[in-house]
């Protein structure tokens, strides 16, 4: 059998075990979308994760890298061939529960303000561990030699893991990485990024503390630690602190960086169980920021103004300040070798195609909405390709000349160990109503939970990954060809990590998480 023989018959053979198996596939999809686990507590979807992993045949390393909710793992077939890695995302957003249903609605028994998989990362992790499995039966059916190396990334809403693993090596040594999300914004809908990868990320907690309120000089009895009465000067407190922070960054957010160049800069209060008001200063306020920025001196400039912030916010309130890195993430590398060779297996595969109970969902979607619905409900491009050079000329139009990386991911981090391609495909979306304006939120969510809906993004997007990686495994001089691009755009940009090698992931901060009781969760 031939090279090109060989080829072609093992991406039959992927295609084929993720036809047969997607059943399978949508109940995994759902399991994990149900969970619904926020960022550093996705407890169960990691150990779901590691158990299917091991059952297929992989060896897993659970909670690598420091990382409770992450995982690596690794399966080698014969001797010599490439190392080839693609991973899982499962972390959910607070406040966006909601059913997979036709209507708003929370999952059974849970707060509408509990988490819901809004992009969704279920359907990102079932895609490319269908596409790996794939690739795995194939090797085997077709004696075909390599390394498949799988990561577990948690917490990516806030770029949490895949900064860690890196910094500890876990992408050392690989020799390609495909990275996926599902999407639907245009340009870049069911392609690949060309030139415009993502730009940087950064993500730190002001940690506010009040230890010393005795020693506020302000005090109108000095001469009792407790006063008897409550009409006593305080300290001002943590919270004040904060409400100063959060005052006066909002009211300068115009001045940190010119009003273009697609930045943003969000804000998140963080609790410590103090939920009892008393005539006491509040002892501790956290508050984390997180902005994405085209390039890391625009970052840098939005850092220097927080911290200054925080600084005299902590003054004014007689606080001492704690300050805990959560992310630093730099612009992504491109890589044209592997957007080719992935864009080729997804034309291949086909753009997603919504049968007759996908349309029945979305009309009943409408119906629900008070609208007409639609014979051909999703937007036209959720099942139409568009190649990377054209995603890239489309895209261009709407930056500035100068801006060279757009939005963010944590993916950008994986691209400065090694050749990395970043894929698309589209997630399900409903046309928009001349003059209805946009669908509420929940829409989406709930599309990206229903089977009907989500399975054909899974499907497209497991049979791009094994295609990717069998024409990887299959052709070597494809993978000498991207080492050499990887290489010539590291010696023409130097760009060095931006936290230390023994930097440790911010586990212990009080992140958002269920309650559990007799295993039955809910939510605060």
């Amino acid at each position: 059998m031939t090279e090109v023989q060989l080829d072609a018959a093992a991406k039959e053979t992927a295609r084929q075990w993720i036809d047969e198996n997607m059943p399978r596939l949508s109940q995994w999809h759902s399991h994990i979308w149900e969970l619904a686990e926020p960022a550093w507590r996705e407890f169960r979807s990691a150990h779901w994760y590691v158990e299917q992993l091991r059952t297929e045949g992989f060896t897993v390393e659970a909670g690598s890298a420091g990382m409770p909710t992450a995982f690596s793992a690794e399966w080698t077939r014969g001797a010599g061939g490439p190392t080839l890695l693609t991973y899982a995302e499962y972390d959910a957003v607070p406040g966006n529960n909601q059913s997979a249903s036709v209507t708003e609605d929370s999952r059974e028994g849970m707060s509408r303000f509990a988490p819901g998989h809004t992009d969704p990362h279920s359907a990102l992790g079932i895609s490319t561990l269908a596409g790996l499995l794939g690739t795995k039966h194939a090797m085997e059916t077709h004696d075909i030699s390599g390394t498949l190396k799988y990561t577990g990334e948690p917490a990516e809403k806030m770029h949490g893991s895949k900064v860690v693993h890196g910094l500890r090596g876990y992408y050392d040594n690989v020799d390609a990485i495909v990275s996926f999300h599902p999407f639907y914004m245009l340009p870049l809908c069911n392609t690949a990024r060309w030139d415009t990868q993502c730009g940087a990320y950064y993500s730190k907690v002001y940690t506010f503390v009040c230890d010393e309120p005795e020693s506020w000089q302000l005090s109108a009895n000095p001469n009792s630690p407790i006063p008897a009465s409550h009409s006593a000067a305080r300290a001002p407190g943590a919270n004040v602190a904060l409400m100063s922070m959060y005052t006066s960054s909002r009211i300068m957010h115009d001045a940190m960086l010119p009003s273009f160049g697609g930045w943003s800069l969000s804000d998140a209060i963080l609790l410590d169980g103090q939920a009892t008001a008393d005539n006491l200063p509040a002892r501790v306020a956290r508050i984390q920021y997180s902005w994405r920025t085209p390039n890391v001196e625009m970052a840098e400039h939005v850092l220097a103004v927080l911290d200054r912030n925080a600084e005299h916010a902590a003054l004014m309130a007689h606080c001492s300040l704690e300050v805990t890195w959560v992310a630093r993430s730099r612009p992504g590398r491109t890589n044209h070798s592997l957007s080719t060779v992935l864009y080729d297996n997804l034309a291949a595969v086909g753009a997603p195609t919504y049968d007759s109970a996908a349309i029945e969902v979305a009309q009943e979607i409408q119906r629900n909405l008070g609208m007409e619905p639609m014979e051909k409900p999703f937007l036209d491009e959720c099942e139409q390709l568009i190649t990377p050079q054209d995603a890239e000329e489309a895209l261009r139009q709407h930056l500035a000349p100068w801006q060279l990386n757009w939005t963010s991911d944590d993916y950008v981090e994986m691209t400065h160990y090694a050749p990395t391609v970043r894929f698309y495909v589209s997630r399900p979306a409903l046309k928009p109503a001349p003059g209805a304006g946009a669908y509420p939120g929940w829409v989406m969510n709930a599309l990206g939970g229903i089977p009907a809906t989500i399975d054909p993004t899974i499907e497209v997007a497991g049979k791009t990954v094994a295609g990717t990686f069998i024409d990887l495994l299959t052709s070597p001089e494809l993978v000498a060809e991207a080492k050499a691009e990887f290489d010539r755009r590291v010696a023409a940009d130097p760009m060095p990590a931006l936290l230390d090698a023994d930097f440790e992931p911010p586990i212990e901060l009080p992140w958002p998480d269920y309650r559990t009781r007799d295993d039955v969760r809910s939510w605060g």
